[in-house]
């Protein structure tokens, strides 16, 4: 890792907790909506996030099966929730992506490989079926008229920010093995993996600042 990525990977993190505090800090606004899971959501990304970066200097833990098991499931559902139950107001489709996004799981207990940093298969399923809902948010906010207000709206800058990182990133964990025969291609993609990270979480800090709560 060059040191460039090493001071993107640091500042990723502390940009997380900056969007955790933030989240803090306007929680009174959102604590009587559906809102206020997204502060928690944040909190408990970063709390992850660090853990996950200095936990194994004070427990011993299986840092692949901790983020493949217990991070990505909680960052896709939380995700498929917020989109589908919340801002599209289909519930029922929340559930079924869900339970479609869960049963990913099994393919990789029985054809792939259990210690890789990040489950391709699962990875990518979970960045699809998020897709649609990004595309389906897409629609509505242009089909809406909010669209005038767009800058006030929090599902806006959720949107892009959730655009650029999992969806952009997408070809990255989906090609991680065989990107890892091309540095200068890997390095590319991991460079852009680490921006677009601070991006969407920087993006997400502005949603409370500026986006209408409701």
């Amino acid at each position: 890792m060059s040191e460039f990525q090493k001071v993107l990977q640091e500042s990723l993190i502390w940009i997380e907790g900056l969007a955790a505090l933030i989240s803090i800090i306007f929680y009174r606004n959102a604590k009587d909506g559906y809102w206020k899971y997204f502060s928690f959501y944040l909190i408990l990304m970063f709390f992850c996030e660090v853990f996950g970066k200095w936990g194994g200097n004070i427990v011993e833990y299986d840092k692949p099966k901790f983020f493949n098991y217990f991070v990505i499931p909680v960052e896709f559902l939380f995700f498929y929730w917020l989109y589908a139950a919340k801002s599209l107001k289909r519930p029922k489709l929340f559930y079924i992506l869900s339970v479609l996004y869960l049963l990913s799981f099994l393919p990789n207990a029985y054809f792939f490989e259990a210690r890789k940093i990040i489950f391709s298969f699962n990875y990518t399923f979970g960045c699809l079926i998020l897709m649609i809902l990004v595309i389906m948010e897409y629609y509505r906010q242009v089909n809406s008229s909010d669209i005038l207000h767009f800058n006030k709206s929090k599902m806006f800058y959720i949107n892009i920010g959730v655009t650029l990182f999992y969806i952009g990133t997408m070809p990255f964990w989906t090609f991680f093995s065989l990107l890892n025969e091309y540095p200068d291609l890997f390095n590319m993609y991991f460079n852009y993996f680490l921006i677009s990270g601070i991006t969407m979480y920087l993006l997400f800090s502005i949603s409370f600042i500026w986006g209408k709560q409701n």
